[in-house]
C-alpha cells in the first residue's frame, strides 16, 4: 500500500504526521568551537597538543563536534586567553596557567610552582590526589572548567650570558622569567623580565637582558639563544613538571551533550600523554644539537638551589597569609608532593640513578 493511501485508510492526513529527527541526531548536534592557544604554531609540540585534542574530538564524534585551533595572537594574545574564555569570546583555550598569576597566584597550581612535583607526580595529584577538583573549584570563580592537557617534563634553567656559580652572581641579573618563579628569584636579587618569545633573542644579543629561560632542548634549539648566551643551565627548578590545561567556558562546557563531554575528556587525556612522550623522545636530539653548536651545559650549584628553595617557601607562606584559595590548594599540593618523594626515593630514584651511572661508565 502506498504511504498516502495508508494514511487515508488510517484517517490521517500527511500534514498531521510529525517527521521526527532520529534520536542519535538529537543527541549529537553539529557544534563548532574555537580554541585559542597560548602558544605560537612553530612550537609544534606544545601548540600541537591543541591539534591532537581537536582531531581526537572530531573523530570520536564522527565529525559533528568541530574545534578550530588558533595560535596566540590570531584571536587574542596568549596572556588574554583566560579572560577571553571566561567571557565567552572563545569557547575554550589551551594554556599554561602559571602565566596568569598576575590575576591570582592560585592559577600557578594548574601548571606548577618552583620546587614542585615532576610530571608523573603532577598527573597523580591532578588525576587522583584531588588536584583537579580543587583547581576546578577555583576556576569556576572565573567562569572556567578545566581538563589536564599536557606536560613538558622537567625544563631547563635557560641560557645565560655569564656563568652563575654562587648566589651572589644572581644579584642584578636581568632574567627573562615570569610567574611565581620571578617572585622567587627576585628575593635573591634577580630582576625578572617579561618578554615575548619573539623578542628574547634580540634582547639577549643587545644585552637588554642577561639570561632567558624557555622550555627544554627541543624547543630551545629553535630559538637559537645559545648563539648569544652560551651557558645552558639546568635544572629549571621553577618548572620541574609543568602541566598544561584545556580551559573551557563553564557555561559552554555544561551545555555540551554527555557524549561530547566524554569525547573531550578522552581527547584531553590523549593530548596529555602525547605531549610528554614527544618531548621525551625529541629532547635528547635537541640537546645534542645545542651542545654541538656551542652551548655549554652547566648545573646550578647546590648553593643556588638551596637558597632558591628557602625563598620559594617564604613566598608561598606570604601568599598563603593573604590568599585563602592559594592557601587551600597549596596545602593539598605540598602534602601530596612530600608523600610522592617518599616513594620516589625508594624505587624510582635508585633505579634511574643506577641506569644513569651505568650509561656514564659506557
Amino acid at each position: 500500500m502506498h504511504r498516502r493511501n495508508f494514511l487515508k485508510a488510517a484517517g490521517l492526513s500527511a500534514a498531521a504526521v510529525p517527521i521526527t529527527t532520529p534520536a542519535i541526531a538529537q543527541s549529537s548536534p553539529p557544534i563548532q568551537w574555537r580554541l585559542t592557544s597560548m602558544f605560537p604554531r612553530n612550537l609544534d609540540t606544545i601548540f600541537g597538543a591543541a591539534d591532537v585534542f581537536a582531531k581526537a574530538v572530531y573523530e570520536a564524534t564522527d565529525g559533528r563536534f568541530v574545534i578550530q585551533t588558533f595560535a596566540a595572537g590570531e584571536i587574542v594574545g596568549g596572556l588574554q586567553a583566560v579572560d577571553a574564555i571566561g567571557n565567552g569570546t572563545v569557547e575554550m583555550g589551551h594554556v599554561a596557567p602559571g602565566g596568569y598569576v598576575g590575576k591570582d597566584p592560585t592559577f600557578a597550581f594548574g601548571m606548577t610552582v618552583p620546587f614542585g612535583m615532576n610530571a608523573r607526580q603532577t598527573n597523580a595529584w591532578l588525576y587522583h590526589g584531588g588536584g583537579m577538583d580543587l583547581m576546578n573549584e577555583f576556576y569556576a570563580k572565573h567562569n572556567i572548567y578545566a581538563l589536564l592537557g599536557g606536560n613538558t617534563g622537567a625544563q631547563m634553567g635557560g641560557f645565560f650570558r655569564r656563568e652563575i656559580k654562587t648566589v651572589d652572581d644572581l644579584k642584578g641579573l636581568k632574567f627573562r622569567i615570569g610567574g611565581l618563579a620571578g617572585q622567587v628569584v627576585a628575593k635573591l636579587g634577580v630582576i625578572p623580565q617579561q618578554i615575548a618569545a619573539g623578542d628574547v633573542y634580540s634582547s639577549l644579543e643587545r644585552g637588554t637582558i642577561d639570561a632567558a629561560e624557555w622550555v627544554g632542548p627541543y624547543d630551545d634549539e629553535k630559538l637559537g639563544l645559545h648563539k648569544v648566551a652560551p651557558y645552558y643551565y639546568y635544572p629549571g627548578f621553577w618548572e620541574g613538571g609543568p602541566a598544561l590545561m584545556f580551559l573551557f567556558n563553564k557555561a559552554k562546557w555544561e551545555e555540551l551533550p554527555k557524549a561530547y563531554k566524554g569525547a573531550a575528556v578522552s581527547a584531553a587525556a590523549l593530548a596529555n600523554v602525547d605531549m610528554t612522550a614527544k618531548y621525551d623522545a625529541r629532547n635528547p636530539a635537541g640537546l645534542r644539537k645545542l651542545v654541538a653548536s656551542g652551548a655549554q651545559l652547566r648545573a646550578f650549584s647546590q648553593d643556588v638551589l638551596e637558597a632558591s628553595f628557602k625563598v620559594a617557601n617564604e613566598v608561598y607562606e606570604e601568599i598563603s597569609s593573604k590568599n585563602e584559595d592559594f592557601k587551600k590548594v597549596y596545602q593539598s599540593y605540598r602534602e601530596f608532593r612530600n608523600e610522592e618523594y617518599l616513594w620516589w626515593q625508594v624505587a624510582e630514584y635508585t633505579y634511574d640513578n643506577f641506569m644513569i651511572r651505568t650509561r656514564a661508565r659506557g
